[in-house]
C-alpha cells in the first residue's frame, strides 16, 4: 500500500477570490517572519521558525481563485534525524465551488505517514489552515506565528527536541 498524503479541507462562505486573497498572504496565517514574495508564479519566499524549521519555497503554479502549488526546495528540521525531509514536496492548495459554498483542499504532496515529521507536522499543518487560515478568511484576521509571541503545545514540544 503506498502512504497517503497528508490533507484537510474546509468550507467557508466567503468567495473564492476571498479564498484565493487569504491563501497567498502567507504572513496572515502561517508566519510573520516570511522573506520574499507569496503571490505570483515563480515567488520564492523563506519560512523560519527560530532554530527549528526553516523552508525555501518556490510557487510553481497559480492559477487564480483555483489553485496553488509550492514546493519546498530547501528544508532544514531541526528534530528529525533527516533534517531535510519536506525538500522536494508540493504543499498545494486547491479552491472549488461546493454547495453555494468555497471549499479550501490543503494537500501537502509527499508529506505522508513514513516521515519522522508526520504527526508533528500534520498537527501543526491542521492547526494553520483549520484554525488561522480559516479565520483569516472569515474575519480577515488569521493566527500565524510572531516575534515574541508565546509558543503553542506543538511549538514547545518543537523546542525540547
Amino acid at each position: 500500500m503506498s502512504a497517503i498524503d497528508f490533507t484537510t479541507a474546509l468550507l467557508v462562505d466567503q468567495s473564492a477570490q476571498e479564498v484565493f486573497k487569504a491563501v497567498t498572504n502567507v504572513r496572515g496565517w502561517w508566519s510573520e517572519e516570511i522573506e520574499g514574495n507569496t503571490a505570483n508564479l515563480n515567488d520564492e519566499f523563506d519560512y523560519h521558525y527560530e532554530d527549528i524549521h526553516h523552508c525555501k519555497v518556490q510557487l510553481i503554479e497559480v492559477i487564480p481563485n483555483q489553485k496553488i502549488v509550492w514546493l519546498v526546495k530547501e528544508n532544514y528540521f531541526k528534530f528529525t534525524e533527516d533534517k531535510t525531509e519536506w525538500t522536494g514536496t508540493k504543499p498545494t492548495f486547491e479552491i472549488s465551488e461546493k454547495d453555494g459554498k468555497t471549499e479550501l483542499r490543503f494537500t501537502h504532496f509527499g508529506l505522508t505517514s513514513e516521515y519522522e515529521c508526520f504527526e508533528i507536522c500534520r498537527n501543526a499543518w491542521t492547526n494553520y489552515i483549520q484554525n488561522s487560515l480559516k479565520k483569516l478568511i472569515e474575519t480577515g484576521k488569521g493566527e500565524p506565528n510572531a516575534t515574541g509571541k508565546p509558543q503553542t503545545e506543538n511549538e514547545k514540544k518543537l523546542s525540547q527536541n
